[in-house]
């Protein structure tokens, strides 16, 4: 087993020192929140952004049990979009059964972190999803 020398995070809005948390390209015209790079907000037009934490609880506002996937990835798995006070994130909810029995509209999750693998020189890639609260 190769030890693990370093963490890297499988998104750059994933920070993981010193606790893990997301960071948003928030608007500085109208307060919107984007993870991907912008060059406009999508909902005012304007061209400034600063980096804001986003709250690492929330609620599920949507959800999928995913039974189909490309070849590899383990089936069934839950997909949702997470309301984190105000910040929409999509991410995988994990530590839960795809089930709609433990699944629901509303429930309170909360980051969580998990290894995607150790590269041969030690590297930790580092994934996120929502856990139960």
């Amino acid at each position: 087993m190769t030890d693990v020398t370093t963490q890297i995070p499988m998104v750059d809005y994933l920070v993981l020192d010193p606790q893990p948390h997301l960071v948003a390209n928030q608007c500085t015209s109208c307060g919107a929140r984007y993870f991907d790079r912008r060059n406009a907000c999508a909902g005012c037009f304007g061209t400034s952004f600063t980096k804001a934490d986003v709250p690492t609880d929330g609620e599920v506002r949507s959800f999928t049990i995913v039974t189909f996937a490309a070849p590899g990835v383990p089936v069934p798995f839950v997909s949702a979009i997470v309301d984190c006070h105000g910040t929409s994130v999509r991410g995988n909810l994990i530590n839960v059964e795809p089930d709609p029995a433990t699944v629901s509209l509303g429930m309170k999750v909360r980051l969580a972190t998990y290894s995607l693998g150790v590269d041969d020189t030690g590297a930790e890639a580092i994934g996120f999803g929502f856990e139960p609260a």
